[in-house]
């Protein structure tokens, strides 16, 4: 028999803000206000993105506080509607991103373009296929 789980037991948990060190949090704060289409706000030498719409997120840039990693164990996936994968990925090319590969027919139920942003830390625009 499964248990029954009441709704006040699951945490109530929301992504406050994605927290990014960089070599330069001006510049890449101006970069994802690019992407995501938020204003930053500069404080010294942090950089606070607030989420451009409802449902969108935060960022935060600070500096490095240490040599980057060779390989970064996370990345953000992004999401556009069926369709607009290429114009988006396009526009974030012109924005300063560095295309690195696309994945087109490894899953039905997904594309994806692997993008770098100027400081080299990877992301994806994705697309799903409307449902059937």
């Amino acid at each position: 028999m499964t248990p029954t789980v009441d709704v006040m037991d699951i945490p109530q948990v929301t992504l406050g803000a994605i927290n990014i060190e960089a070599a330069d949090p001006r510049a890449l704060g101006a970069f994802w206000a690019a992407v995501t289409g938020g204003t930053p706000a500069p404080s010294g030498d942090f950089v606070y993105l607030p989420p451009a719409a409802p449902g969108g997120f935060a960022m935060f840039f600070q500096p490095l506080t240490g040599p980057r990693p060779d390989r970064l164990t996370i990345h953000l996936d992004l999401t556009v509607p069926w369709g607009t994968r290429s114009a988006e990925v396009e526009r974030l090319v012109s924005a300063g991103a560095t295309w690195r590969w696309d994945v087109l027919d490894e899953h039905p139920h997904v594309q994806w373009t692997t993008l770098a942003d100027p400081e080299g830390n990877l992301f994806c625009v994705a697309e799903h296929p409307p449902q059937a």
